[in-house]
């Protein structure tokens, strides 16, 4: 085994694909009708690289979720082109119009509406303050876990978990210091305590706790906290994330969102795997590659991909070339 990597990776599946996030850039990949893996990288944007409060504790999670959302929503929208379920790729200007719709409709379905079941079911039963923060908690949880496994049972979502668990083992190999090939990818398990089910668990749970702290408050000064909080519970959220896949002492913590886990990822096939090791080598910077290089044989399809990578190494888009091209200046 090599030493440990000294970047820190995450990422996302998409259609038929997977997306990488390393320190310096962000990669997505996806497999055409034809076979062939194609793969794009991108500079981070300037939120995550150049604003000195993405770094700051309690407040970079927000900076995180954002960039999420941005690069999911773009790696989405790219793959699913890609893959030959869109004749083109989304414009910057539908991509927000398509955030805020989405992130309106979750406000909607898991913040507001709970909140408004448990006030109406706490009236019914004749509670108080106290049982409305606790039903509107089970109830967000519910609705959470509820949505994720209906989803689950559409065939391409199953794909999609496929890929999820594929961006899984490949980050477990590459940040355990393994080669990667297939064998030494494939025995690692789908599941990831940094994996985005799980932040999103530790957010209802978190949010539970704040909002038992102002339970006392009027039914509207309730609804006002929980859209206008959601910031500082998004950050206290990644805090304990991000320390749970650190520290042994708060591991459980991510214990729940490993749990759901079960639903959102699936054991993936040896050509899923492939795309993610490509995603991943196209992510990292060429001082990384030669690291994984060093361990030991990789995924010979991920090397073959065609990666267009002009905007890192040259500015243009029309640079494309294979993963292995990557390690080698231009001149």
């Amino acid at each position: 085994m090599s030493r440990s990597p000294g970047a820190s990776v995450g990422g996302q599946a998409v259609i038929e694909g997977v997306m990488m996030r390393a320190p310096d850039a962000w990669a997505v990949a996806a497999r055409r009708p034809d076979g062939v893996i194609e793969v794009k990288r991108n500079e981070l944007p300037a939120l995550s690289t150049r604003n000195p409060l993405a770094k700051v504790p309690f407040l970079r999670g927000v900076f995180v979720l954002i960039e999420a959302m941005t690069l999911g929503f773009q790696a989405l929208s790219w793959s699913a082109e890609k893959a030959g379920e869109e004749d083109e790729e989304i414009t910057r200007k539908e991509i927000i119009i398509t955030m805020v719709i989405a992130v309106v409709g979750a406000l909607a379905v898991f913040v507001i509406g709970p909140a408004f079941a448990a006030n109406w079911l706490k009236d019914l039963l004749g509670g108080n303050s106290l049982l409305f923060v606790v039903l509107d908690g089970v109830i967000r949880i519910a609705l959470i876990v509820g949505y994720i496994w209906l989803i689950g049972r559409m065939e391409e979502i199953q794909r999609v978990f496929q890929y999820h668990g594929a961006e899984h083992k490949t980050i477990h190999a590459y940040e355990n210091g393994d080669p990667l090939d297939i064998a030494s990818i494939q025995r690692y398990s789908p599941r990831h305590p940094r994996c985005g089910t799980s932040f999103i668990i530790i957010v209802a749970v978190v949010a539970f706790f704040v909002y038992f702290t102002l339970a006392p408050l009027a039914f509207a000064w309730q609804i006002a906290a929980r859209v206008f909080l959601l910031p500082v519970i998004a950050g206290l959220s990644y805090e304990v994330l991000k320390a749970a896949g650190g520290h042994q002492w708060i591991a459980w913590a991510s214990k729940p969102g490993i749990w759901v886990q079960a639903i959102t990822t699936k054991e993936p096939s040896d050509d899923q795997v492939e795309v993610a090791v490509a995603s991943l080598l196209a992510a990292l910077d060429p001082a990384e590659v030669e690291v994984v290089e060093s361990r030991g044989a990789i995924v010979p399809g991920a090397l073959a991909a065609e990666v267009d990578r002009g905007d890192v190494d040259r500015g243009d888009a029309g640079d494309v070339g294979s993963v292995r091209d990557a390690e080698r200046p231009d001149g």
